[in-house]
């Protein structure tokens, strides 16, 4: 949706919803998006996936450095994780940055999240939006005021594989996800980088690893061009991170990009920072 298009239909949502409607649907919404991730939470509490050895042999190198630097103590018995960010975010097909601030619920055992977003788009006019990726089916969708629907997505194989390597791609801030024993394999390439490869639900994703040399994960990479045209960003095909604080007894890093990326070229529209993080489980 392009800045034009966006603006008319804030500005006919300011005429034609009245503010009292808005607050019922702001409060609906917020209320059927705690459902979902309270079900995200309570999957990933009965989930019967048992991580192991985080110090394998058969691990890549970097891959075993990067789980002895991220777990300093040894593997915590978490489930899930929530996470709050703060930063600024390019909407699909445009150039501009807004601040934002988003929320996330993740399960560490199974590939199930759900990402919620409110972003300024015009004077008081703000769009919430959501992703929901449970069970192996997507949905995603934005609206104005939490009423006006300007962008709704459900589940096809394509766009589910995509919300398989988002919850991929995101995993730096819960690596227990990472762990062999769960959805996730390595394949060794260099050094520094090795191949991290998500299955489930009949469906794979696979992102390459960059390790600096204390083993922190520095970015993933998709390994195809991402379509620069879709009217959603899904998972994006890069992402970097870094500021690595130790969390619960798990190293995660506070500061992000993700970015599309084709040509060679990377277009960031996601730069922000957690602000908080809570591990949670049985």
């Amino acid at each position: 949706m392009n800045a034009r298009t966006l603006v008319l239909a804030a500005l006919t949502a300011l005429v034609l919803v009245p503010a009292a409607y808005v607050v019922l649907a702001d409060r609906d919404l917020s209320a059927t998006i705690a459902d979902v991730e309270q079900r995200v939470a309570t999957r990933a509490r009965a989930a019967e996936t048992k991580w192991s050895g985080a110090g394998s042999t058969d691990l890549p190198a970097p891959v075993r450095a990067y789980f002895a630097f991220v777990f300093p103590d040894g593997v915590p018995a978490h489930d899930y994780v929530e996470i709050d960010m703060a930063g600024r975010f390019r909407r699909p097909l445009t150039e501009t940055f807004s601040d934002i601030t988003a929320r996330q619920v993740i399960s560490l055992r199974a590939p199930d999240l759900v990402f919620s977003a409110r972003v300024p788009v015009f004077g008081p006019v703000w769009a919430t939006a959501y992703d929901i990726y449970i069970g192996g089916e997507m949905e995603m969708a934005a609206r104005l005021l939490s009423t006006v629907t300007v962008m709704e997505e459900t589940s096809t194989p394509a766009l589910d594989r995509t919300s398989l390597r988002r919850w991929l791609l995101e995993s730096p801030a819960y690596p227990m996800a990472l762990l062999p024993g769960g959805p996730v394999t390595w394949e060794p390439i260099d050094d520094r980088r090795a191949r991290a490869i998500v299955s489930a639900h009949g469906l794979t994703a696979a992102l390459i690893a960059t390790f600096d040399a204390r083993g922190a994960l520095v970015r993933f990479d998709a390994e195809a061009d991402g379509d620069l045209e879709t009217p959603y960003h899904g998972s994006g095909e890069h992402t970097a991170r870094s500021d690595y604080r130790l969390v619960d007894g798990v190293r995660i890093p506070f500061s992000f990009t993700i970015a599309r990326a084709a040509g060679g070229e990377t277009f960031p529209f996601w730069e922000g920072r957690i602000t908080d993080i809570r591990f949670g489980g049985r």
